[in-house]
């Protein structure tokens, strides 16, 4: 719930109410991430000590243009969080302290590579009973990830970097989570070697599609698991809907 904008505590409710029915149980209590923001404040800090980060005031139409005219024969590139950040405001030296929630946060990625100096990253992904090591290198990380924001603007943190911080602080082992988050993966574990905290292990899961084939998300209110308990189905026949 870090942002707050999209987060009703009357949301909330509903999704307990829909795990229970479908036969899940959780671990109380529940972690929400509102209540850890010191934690995030403090990793910041590090990475700030440390000379990775800088602050930025683009938005995504700022981006956009700055991407709009590329030198010729160079193609836009894009990674986890959209076309890959052109590096406009990377000579910012403004301190942390110095500055207002008008700014995003960004990883200087060429400077976080110098300092773990490692060429090669991994993680093992799980699934169809069987495990895999996927491996990246820094080069890919400069150039399909990035410049990644981690603390949004209004925010005081990012997903990228609250998961991480959250998995670790919870000792989670496996995560698993939608095949759409799986080049952000990559981001993760270059978080989890900076801040010296362990990669989990990771199963992406294909993601769940409507009858045209486009995947199910909120913003196109995508039908709720409610509804179908209100039209009688049962948790059994939800799982066959899905082919679980």
């Amino acid at each position: 719930d870090i942002d707050q904008s999209r987060s009703r505590l009357s949301w909330e409710k509903k999704i307990y109410e829909d795990l229970n029915w479908l036969g899940l149980a959780w671990d109380e209590p529940v972690i929400r991430q509102s209540d850890r923001m010191s934690f995030y404040a403090e990793a910041i800090e590090k990475l700030d000590s440390y000379g990775l980060l800088y602050p930025c005031k683009c938005n995504r139409k700022d981006i956009q243009h700055a991407l709009s005219a590329p030198q010729e024969g160079v193609s836009i590139s894009y990674g986890p969080d959209g076309p890959v950040y052109p590096g406009t405001c990377r000579n910012n030296v403004t301190s942390l302290k110095d500055i207002n929630s008008d700014f995003a946060l960004r990883l200087n990625m060429k400077n976080a590579l110098e300092r773990i100096d490692i060429a090669s990253f991994s993680y093992i992904e799980k699934g169809d009973g069987s495990a895999r090591e996927v491996s990246f290198d820094a080069q890919d990380l400069l150039e399909s990830v990035g410049d990644v924001v981690i603390s949004r603007r209004d925010m005081g943190t990012s997903y990228h970097l609250s998961v991480i911080l959250d998995d670790a602080y919870q000792g989670i082992t496996d995560v698993t989570r939608g095949e759409d988050l799986r080049d952000a993966t990559k981001i993760h574990v270059l978080l989890q070697k900076l801040l010296n905290l362990p990669t989990p292990t990771y199963h992406h899961h294909r993601l769940i599609r409507d009858s045209n084939g486009k995947r199910l998300a909120k913003r196109d209110d995508a039908r709720a698991i409610a509804n179908y308990r209100n039209d009688g189905l049962s948790p059994a026949e939800v799982r066959k809907l899905i082919r679980l």
